[in-house]
Parts: C-alpha cells; sequence; structure tokens
C-alpha cells in the first residue's frame, strides 16, 4: 500500500499506524476508497514530479473522489464544484476544453495532485484536517524542495504548507481555491496553467501537456 518511491518518508514508520486505526474504526464511511487513498504519490514518484498542485481535502460525495485533487471519478454525475472552475480557468487561460474529470493524465505528465488531507468522511468536509496527513504533506513538499518545481498552492489550507518550500528558484502561484465559495476571489483570472509553461519554456524544459 505504501507508494514506492515515498517509501523512506518517516510518516509511514512514525503516523501511518495510528492514522490507519484511526480510519479503520470511523464512524462513517471514509473517502476515497481505501485502494485510491494514496493514488498521488502512486502516480508520481519524487524524480518524476515537475509540478505540485495542492488542495485541500477530497470530494465529501461518495463516488466523487478519485485519489488526485480535484479530479473527479469517471462517470459521476453530480456538480464538478471546484474543477468546474479549474476546467473553466483552463479555457479562459490555454483556450484548451477538457471533456473528460479525470486527471490522471496530469499525473501522468509529473504533475503530483495532492490534498492537504489524504482522507475525508462521507458528507463531512474537512472531517480529517486534523487526523495527522499533515506530517505526510510536510514530508513530500520537503523532499521536492531538492529541486526547482512549480508549486500551486490553492487555498488558506494549502498557502501554509508553503513554510516547507525553503528555495527561492521553485515558482510558487497562490491562490484562492477554486471552489465555488471562493473562486471569484482571485482564482479565476490567475491563469497558472500559462505561467508554469513559461516558466518550465524559460529554464529550457517541456511544457506540461494540459489536455492530457
Amino acid at each position: 500500500m505504501t507508494p514506492a518511491g515515498w517509501r523512506d518518508l518517516p510518516f509511514w514508520r512514525e503516523d501511518w499506524p495510528g492514522i490507519s486505526a484511526a480510519l479503520d474504526t470511523a464512524p462513517r464511511p471514509v473517502l476515497p476508497p481505501a485502494a485510491l487513498r494514496f493514488r498521488a504519490l502512486d502516480l508520481c514518484a519524487p524524480d518524476a514530479v515537475r509540478v505540485v498542485i495542492l488542495g485541500q481535502d477530497p470530494y465529501a460525495t461518495p463516488g466523487k473522489a478519485d485519489g488526485l485533487a480535484f479530479s473527479i471519478a469517471p462517470g459521476f454525475r453530480g456538480n464538478l464544484a471546484s474543477l468546474g472552475n479549474i476546467l473553466r480557468e483552463l479555457h479562459d487561460d490555454l483556450g484548451i476544453t477538457r471533456r473528460g474529470t479525470g486527471l490522471e493524465g496530469w499525473a501522468r505528465e509529473g504533475v503530483l495532485l495532492l490534498n492537504t488531507a489524504l482522507s475525508v468522511p462521507e458528507g463531512q468536509a474537512g472531517g480529517h484536517a486534523r487526523l495527522g496527513w499533515s506530517r505526510l504533506v510536510g514530508q513530500v513538499l520537503a523532499r521536492l524542495d531538492d529541486r526547482p518545481r512549480a508549486f500551486l498552492l490553492w487555498g488558506a489550507h494549502a498557502q501554509g504548507f508553503g513554510r516547507h518550500l525553503r528555495r527561492g528558484d521553485h515558482l510558487v502561484i497562490e491562490s484562492a481555491h477554486p471552489s465555488p465559495l471562493s473562486a471569484r476571489r482571485g482564482f479565476l483570472g490567475s491563469r497558472p496553467f500559462s505561467r508554469v509553461n513559461g516558466w518550465l519554456a524559460a529554464r529550457g524544459e517541456r511544457g506540461i501537456d494540459w489536455a492530457a
């Protein structure tokens, strides 16, 4: 279950046993399903990460969360919420129209789609914010501080983790969370996708295929 590229993080030894026990005895169903909980890390080993998009916690609606921040499982027919605003901004920024709701193509491009909590009780957004996931997220970001990368910190929860980034040569873009409650307060119009690709191009690196 431990993502292969991240196995040496102290979290797995020091924190995961307690969190795992708490999830096993949780009074409500926990989302996403256990098999998808570490999907973001499974799809992006440290050396493959070029961009990090950091959100808050998984969708609390059954059938929606798929283990990647902001991504929505195929077949979900409800409100797209945050993802809808992300896709709107992608179109306004780069003219790209995405039809699918799954973002695994971005992960395969080297975009780590990580939340500040990797689980949530069904119907209770933010319910696992203090469960201990912050230790894992902090260690992941500290590991990724080894060379210049782009970090998109969406929302106050994500921005609070910026302290783990000590290098001065990262691209760090902070904006409001894309949730319908806050997207108009600085997310819409922030043009994160073109800014990331412009930064990568200036470094002589291939841009992210945001249509993937």
